[in-house]
């Protein structure tokens, strides 16, 4: 039976859900009405979840995550909140905590996702997953926008940059090649200055990093 610790300011709502879970097959092994007394009662209790609203006079919800997780290494922390902040959700989760479940959810909703987090899962409400969704898109988009973009190496210039590899100098490189040694070497600087680079060395460990081409 998977042990839970309820923390909720709201008396009325706190044991209402705690009598719930309890029906559902949870054990409620604690109540606490503040973070204060939830930390103190992870430590004691050692839960396999705690279900903790982030809104709380004194020490926020939020707040009390890492010092839950603390004291408490084994417990999963589960927020349970009125909020639908995007900046709630991604500090909680920076947090360390293991789902973030809005209080309006249907109890089935939020029962199923406390025994998917208490199996090792993780739990989000459906519309807080779309906003994560949203901040995790836009950010990748960021991301990609701002990577620096390699111009792409012709097939001759890899096909030198290969035998620089294999140690050739320019000029055995263009008996291989059947082309001048001066044009093997304008390749290199052609290739250094796409790659941004300034050495050979260095673009033979970049081309093989990017397996562009092998040893």
């Amino acid at each position: 039976m998977t042990s839970v610790l309820v923390v909720d300011d709201v008396d009325l709502f706190r044991t209402g859900l705690a009598a719930a879970l309890q029906r559902e097959g949870f054990e409620v092994v604690g109540e606490a009405d503040d973070a204060e007394a939830a930390i103190s009662d992870a430590e004691s209790l050692q839960p396999d979840l705690v279900l903790l609203d982030i809104l709380m006079p004194g020490i926020s919800g939020l707040d009390a995550v890492e010092k839950i997780r603390a004291v408490s290494p084994g417990s999963r922390v589960v927020m349970l909140s009125a909020s639908e902040s995007e900046e709630d959700l991604l500090e909680c989760i920076k947090a360390g905590a293991r789902g973030y479940l809005v209080k309006d959810a249907p109890f089935g909703e939020l029962a199923n996702s406390l025994h998917s987090v208490a199996a090792g899962g993780a739990a989000l409400s459906g519309l807080m997953a779309g906003k994560l969704l949203d901040v995790l898109s836009q950010l990748l988009r960021h991301q990609d926008f701002m990577a620096p973009r390699r111009p792409a190496l012709t097939g001759r210039e890899l096909e030198v940059l290969q035998h620089v590899a294999k140690g050739l100098t320019s000029k055995e490189i263009g008996h291989v090649l059947f082309i001048s040694e001066n044009t093997v070497k304008n390749h290199v600087r052609n290739i250094l200055d796409k790659l941004g680079l300034h050495s050979r060395n260095e673009a033979v460990l970049y081309a093989i990093r990017e397996q562009l081409i092998e040893l």
